[in-house]
C-alpha cells in the first residue's frame, strides 16, 4: 500500500463506523425524501408522532439505524444506515406500507382526504463516506502499483 493509500486508509477508517453481517462489512447511509398522495399537507402532530414510532418499529426490526427523522406536514426526510444486502427499497417499501396501513386505520380523516397515503415515487442519495473525487483519484492511483 502507497502512502497515500495508507493515509486514504487511516483518516477514514477512523472516522467511518462500520457495521457487518455474517459475510459484508459496511457503511451504508442513505437519505430518503418521500410525499403523502398529491403533496397533501395531512403530516400533522398526532400522525407525526405515531409515524415517527411506526418508523422507527420497521427500522428496528429490519435492523437499520435511524440517524435523523424530520417529518414535515408534506414529506418526510429520513437519514438512515441499511444492511446493503437487505436493501434501501426493501426498507423503505415496508416503511411505507406499514405506516400507511396503520395510519389510514388509527385517522380516519386520512381514508377520507386521500385514497392512498403515499405516493408510488421516493427520493434516496448515499451519503457519508470519501467525497466522490478523493475515491476517484484513489482507484486511478491504484494502477501504476
Amino acid at each position: 500500500m502507497t502512502v497515500y493509500g495508507l493515509m486514504l486508509y487511516t483518516v477514514f477508517m477512523s472516522k467511518i463506523v462500520y457495521k457487518s453481517n455474517r459475510n459484508v462489512c459496511y457503511s451504508c447511509k442513505y437519505h430518503v425524501v418521500w410525499c403523502p398522495k398529491y403533496r397533501r399537507k395531512v403530516l400533522g402532530e398526532d400522525i407525526a408522532a405515531r409515524l415517527s414510532t411506526i418508523i422507527r418499529e420497521v427500522c428496528q426490526e429490519h435492523e437499520a439505524e435511524v440517524l435523523t427523522l424530520e417529518i414535515m406536514p408534506d414529506h418526510v426526510h429520513l437519514l438512515v444506515e441499511c444492511d446493503p444486502q437487505f436493501g434501501i427499497h426493501r426498507l423503505v417499501r415496508l416503511i411505507k406500507g406499514r405506516s400507511s396501513r396503520l395510519l389510514r386505520q388509527e385517522f380516519p380523516a386520512l381514508r377520507r382526504k386521500l385514497p392512498t397515503l403515499w405516493t408510488n415515487s421516493y427520493f434516496v442519495s448515499t451519503v457519508g463516506g470519501a467525497p466522490l473525487a478523493v475515491i476517484k483519484q484513489y482507484i486511478e492511483n491504484q494502477k501504476g502499483q
